[in-house]
């Protein structure tokens, strides 16, 4: 077995089968938040259902319409195709709509382990989750979505697609029984229509038998032939990118020399990972992806009840393309590429065009005019031995580039400029057997684009830090049955939204996020039988709710249960200082 013995042999029999935008939904509190924990509580047979910190997707005050779109048990459904339905507006709520929410509820009981999941609908990828592991009396949570971007394709009946890929045998009992719905709020004047993309393309491979999502390994990309409006004026690209396998915990991974002299626990290939877009083989802009954790990462007790960052709601990430729109709408099919580089292991990707068009013009154009984006960053690792048998390594980079490009419309010459800058760094202590290693990565930075109208000039910053320390050991590894884990994760994200116009020389805060989870946990069992299991986390949540309002909720775990639950008072001003603090 190699990577982590206990990540291929406790975690991942399955890896890939079987994920800020503000616009999304919390986990349901469960009614039992705040009481004490149960006498003797053991996290790793009896915990209760996961709660988060986040603040709830808002609904509103308007005529809605509720279709239960999937109600169905994932039993052994690896490898078999996704369940399929069709998905059709209901006639007493017919669009235009103020807001379209999915809601995602689960249950499952027994022995699992985490599975990776979407949904589809026409083809484009509306939502990514990963599971919970259950426990022997059965667990059940929920997640909200905003989906109001995929309006386009749902106001039309759609193929829609569930793919969660489980294993049920005599050793894995856990059947997930999943109930998806979707509620339509009605525009009026009160509530305006949303405002979305004029037309949304799936990137996905939409002609298989299986779900769209596509598979990558290592070294690979995807490539979509794309044949654009002829009308184009913007465009925006959604990616989800998750790895799978090694890849799992890739921030952790060691350079590959290294990772041979203890194969059993460590992965080669180093910690860094971009997802990168490309138009036709050109370097067209990049995403930082997030260190997800599934729910049986590094030790299961770390996330029961409270789950990691991403865990259940995978936020996409979004890729400005806008530059390139004068090039696109010639009238040929354009190639859009996606490679996660760095990957030592395979990463499950997809992605979905949003496309604005010109309605009092047939025909734009016009041309890409700076590309300072590279193909590979710069990555620099030193390795350095020390003299209790250890290594250290210190991984670094970061890069900052430029496109800009115009598209002729009929309101006259429209020119959009992407800029980002961000820096990375990660640093390792590696024990001499592997068993042991104390990780602290930083990754933060910003993208910007302008547009240019005319004398007219706007500006949008969307800013990222991804802050993760993960301290881990291994005393011992024989089997599944026989085992002992422990370890310290605290991992954070802070996301700031900001606009402003050419006449006002100060940013806007139009969304902030500023989200920790700090959790220990151990789990060792002998014989087949838990000998020892604990686990202990802390939330705190701070930032903005969809409608713009300040939101400022803590919540405090032991054993497997909540102990403490806190709502209080906020001002963005306070939270956007405190965030960029870092």
């Amino acid at each position: 077995m190699s990577r982590h013995r206990w990540i291929r042999a406790l975690r991942r029999i399955s890896v890939v089968s079987a994920s800020i935008a503000l616009a999304g939904g919390a986990l349901a509190v469960p009614a039992n938040a705040g009481t004490a924990p149960k006498p003797g509580s053991n996290p790793a047979v009896d915990y209760q259902d996961p709660v988060d910190a986040l603040p709830p997707v808002s609904r509103p005050d308007t005529a809605h319409c509720a279709v239960t779109a999937v109600e169905h048990d994932f039993g052994n459904t690896l490898g078999g195709p996704p369940y399929t339905t069709t998905l059709t507006p209901p006639d007493k709520c017919e669009g235009p709509w103020n807001k379209v929410v999915l809601d995602w509820s689960a249950s499952v009981k027994g022995r699992q382990y985490d599975r990776l999941a979407a949904v589809f609908v026409g083809g484009a990828e509306i939502f990514r989750t990963s599971t919970a592991e259950p426990d022997e009396d059965g667990i059940s949570w929920h997640v909200a979505k905003d989906i109001t971007d995929f309006a386009p394709l749902l106001k039309d009946p759609q193929k829609l697609q569930l793919d969660l890929g489980n294993v049920v045998n005599d050793t894995y009992t856990g059947v997930y029984k999943v109930k998806l719905t979707i509620t339509y709020y009605r525009a009026d004047k009160h509530h305006p229509a949303a405002r979305t993309a004029d037309r949304i393309v799936p990137l996905g491979d939409t002609g298989s038998a299986g779900a769209p999502w596509m598979s990558v390994g290592k070294g690979g990309s995807t490539s979509t032939d794309v044949t654009f409006p002829r009308n184009l004026t913007a465009a925006r690209l959604q990616v989800y990118a998750r790895g799978g396998g090694c890849d799992e915990q890739w921030f952790d991974a060691v350079p590959s020399d290294l990772a041979a002299t203890a194969p059993d626990y460590l992965c080669g290939g180093g910690p860094y990972r971009e997802v990168q877009i490309a138009v036709d083989g050109r370097p067209a802009g990049l995403a930082q992806p997030y260190p997800v954790v599934y729910s049986g990462g590094i030790v299961p007790t770390l996330w029961r009840p409270v789950p990691a960052i991403d865990q259940f709601r995978t936020e996409a990430y979004d890729i400005d393309l806008t530059p390139f729109a004068g090039e696109l709408a010639d009238g040929r099919p354009h190639a859009i590429s996606i490679t996660p580089y760095g990957a030592a292991d395979t990463w499950i990707v997809d992605g979905s065009l949003f496309l604005r068009t010109d309605a009092h013009a047939a025909r734009t154009s016009g041309r890409v005019t700076v590309d300072t984006l590279t193909d590979e960053p710069v990555v620099k690792t030193v390795q350095t031995p020390r003299g209790d048998g250890s290594t250290h390594v210190a991984v670094s980079t970061g890069r900052s580039w430029r496109i800009s490009g115009y598209v002729r419309t009929s309101k006259g010459r429209v020119t959009t400029t992407v800029e980002q800058r961000f820096s990375y760094t990660n640093e390792d202590t590696v024990s001499r057997t592997g068993q042991q290693q104390t990780m602290h990565q930083r990754d933060h930075g910003a993208t910007t684009v302008t547009t240019s109208t005319g004398g007219r000039t706007e500006a949008r910053r969307h800013a990222w830090s991804y802050p993760i320390d993960v301290d881990m050991d291994i005393p011992l590894y024989g089997d599944y049955n026989n085992y002992e884990l422990n370890a310290a994760v605290t991992q954070r994200r802070v996301l700031l939204d900001t606009s402003r116009t050419a006449s006002g020389h100060d940013w806007r805060t139009d969304a902030v996020t500023d989200d920790t989870v700090d959790s220990t946990g151990n789990l060792a069992r002998e014989n087949g039988a838990v000998r020892a299991a604990d686990g202990a986390s802390s939330e705190t949540y701070r930032g903005t709710t969809d409608t713009g309002a300040c939101y400022a909720r803590s919540l405090t775990t032991a054993h497997g249960w909540v102990t403490g639950d806190r709502r209080s008072h906020c001002r963005v001003p306070d939270v956007v200082r405190e965030a960029l603090k870092g």
